[in-house]
């Protein structure tokens, strides 16, 4: 019995089971939390056809949300679901444009968003040292404009 304890081999293998079910747990979590992560600030925006910005893969613009009751949002920042006060808007804007000059800066205002609301986020950006500011619409099904007068 002696002789037999000295021959025992050692179990050189790995085993991944464990390793498998950690994995697919961690992939469930990225499923379950994927979406959630992708909410933002609900606005109705007005139709237009436009022609899309030309942005390369890696670049992401600044956007300047208006809501219809006048709240400012940025997508930039710790915490852009929350509203933004004026002067947080124009710091956080300038520090962006002095970090990476050629950002593009866009306003995306709700069709129902008052006009001086939207004028005055613009007003904001370009204190902030925006070059150029779009404007963001939805592309998809613009309404039917008829213009009809009297000849």
């Amino acid at each position: 019995m002696a002789g037999r304890r000295g021959k025992r081999r050692v179990m050189s293998e790995i085993n991944v089971v464990p390793y498998i079910d950690v994995m697919l747990v961690l992939l469930i979590i990225f499923m379950i939390t994927a979406p959630l992560l992708s909410q933002g600030v609900k606005v109705d925006l007005p139709h237009a056809s436009a022609k899309p910005l030309d942005l390369k893969p890696d670049e992401t613009p600044v956007v300047l949300t208006v809501t219809a009751n006048g709240d400012y949002f940025l997508n930039i920042g710790a915490h852009p679901d929350q509203p933004i006060d004026a002067q947080l808007v124009v710091a956080t804007v300038a520090a962006v444009l002095k970090l990476k000059p050629g950002t593009h800066v866009v306003v995306r205002g709700d069709k129902d968003a008052r006009y001086d609301s939207v004028l005055r986020g613009m007003t904001l950006l370009q204190a902030a040292g925006a070059p150029s500011v779009g404007l963001e619409t939805n592309p998809n099904n613009p309404p039917r404009v008829e213009i009809t007068g009297k000849s």
